[in-house]
């Protein structure tokens, strides 16, 4: 008899299971994994006695290796019973389901699991995602490796630790967790738009419909066009539209350019008056116009505004960083007059009009202008920022150099054969 230290569920899954007297319960057909538990602790073996499933208590159990083969045996034969909410079972949720690689920030498929008998109990150590697991499961590893000894080859193994992964439960699943996702909502929603993605649509709306409506919103920005329609065409239209309002008024374009139809019409028709105009006004706009990328969301200020009046609405609006670049001074009829630089704004007397110190030689695009003219403009004038204006030269929008290069981006991957 060889004590075990470390296994893999696939050596022992099909074993039978015998008692101290040397009769055999049944074949383990899984193992059952509590999952609020810091360390995964394996709590049940599941096999079958007759027509009905057991559950036997896994600290009776024992496993050690006899003439190379795997041996489970029990101690004592104590069955329990087990509430369904944060039980894992190994191979029925787990073995060949996708779950998420957390460091990695993508979504992998379980091989094996790779488990380690210590002295308070067996415990889920990590999951195998490289192609060993499989070959070990068809009983070819061991060959393989032994054929590519002699020319210095191995198979490489790829493991992620338990700590570092996320099931992924899906609605057609019986699993439930208390604490869904709990590791996916500490990532970055660019990653964990490329999760979601990456999932079927029914488990795409199961993972996104547990994030909280701020981050819901910032996600939904970050998928691409065909997991936003998914997403806003499974959503109830009034929370289709409170998580829209959430974003500006150009990436609310953008996403309903792409859905259009009866859809796009009933969110915008839910969604604030003021908001659902100005979203409208945005899509009417010539894709490959200047119109069509410019945001509405910038800071303008009166030319008789001073120098404390503005800085003291700076601190009350506290605005995001790309969107103060360069501050715009407009009349009272909202015609551009001008714009000041934040460094001007900083050294000039407080008492100073912005009339006195706004720079009047003014870069700026018109809003049906083309995107080639605009990116010549950027170009020439190495401009974070340009501000958007109409013919009467009333101040619509700015366009973001960030969302700039990244129309750039879209349109040549669009243009990239495949």
């Amino acid at each position: 008899m060889v004590t075990v230290t470390s296994f893999y569920l696939s050596r022992i899954i099909g074993n039978k299971i015998w008692t101290e007297d040397g009769k055999n319960l049944g074949k383990l057909k899984d193992l059952v994994i509590d999952a609020k538990e810091i360390k995964p602790l394996v709590i049940a073996a599941v096999y079958k006695k007759g027509k009905n499933e057991c559950f036997l208590d896994f600290s009776q159990v024992e496993i050690y290796k006899e003439k190379g083969q795997y041996v489970l045996k029990a101690k004592n034969v104590v069955e329990i019973e087990l509430l369904k909410e944060d039980k894992i079972m190994l191979v029925k949720h787990i073995l060949d389901k996708q779950i998420v690689d957390i460091n990695g920030r993508k979504v992998v498929r379980v091989n094996d699991i790779r488990l380690a008998n210590l002295a308070t109990g067996v415990y889920v150590v990590a999951v195998d995602i490289g192609v060993e697991g499989i070959l070990r499961r068809l009983g070819l590893a061991k060959p393989i490796k032994r054929f590519l000894k002699p020319f210095g080859k191995r198979i490489n193994s790829k493991f992620i630790l338990w700590d570092e992964v996320e099931p992924i439960v899906s609605p057609r699943s019986d699993l439930k967790l208390s604490t869904t996702y709990s590791k996916l909502a500490t990532l970055h929603p660019s990653d964990l738009a490329d999760i979601i993605e990456e999932l079927d649509k029914i488990t795409q709306m199961a993972v996104f419909t547990t994030l909280d409506e701020n981050k819901a919103a910032v996600v939904l920005e970050e998928l691409n066009a065909e997991a936003q329609r998914n997403v806003l065409e499974s959503l109830p239209l009034e929370k289709a539209a409170d998580l829209l309002e959430k974003m500006p008024a150009d990436e609310i374009a953008d996403i309903l350019d792409e859905i259009r139809g009866e859809k796009a019409e009933q969110i915008l028709n839910e969604m604030e008056k003021e908001l659902s105009q100005e979203v409208k006004e945005l899509m009417g706009y010539p894709e490959n116009t200047v119109g069509s990328l410019m945001t509405t969301e910038f800071i303008a200020f009166k030319t008789d505004f001073s120098v404390e009046q503005t800085i003291n609405e700076l601190r009350r609006l506290k605005p995001p960083s790309d969107t103060i670049y360069y501050l715009y001074v407009v009349d009272n009829a909202n015609r551009l007059s001008g714009i000041v630089s934040l460094r001007d704004l900083v050294i000039a007397e407080p008492d100073t009009p912005l009339a006195e110190i706004m720079n009047k030689q003014i870069i700026f695009v018109y809003d049906t202008d083309n995107l080639k003219k605009l990116v010549e403009v950027v170009s020439k004038y190495d401009l974070l920022a340009i501000p958007v204006i109409n013919g009467e030269k009333k101040l619509l929008g700015v366009v973001l150099l960030n969302d700039l290069v990244y129309e750039i981006i879209t349109v040549q991957r669009k243009r990239k054969p495949y």
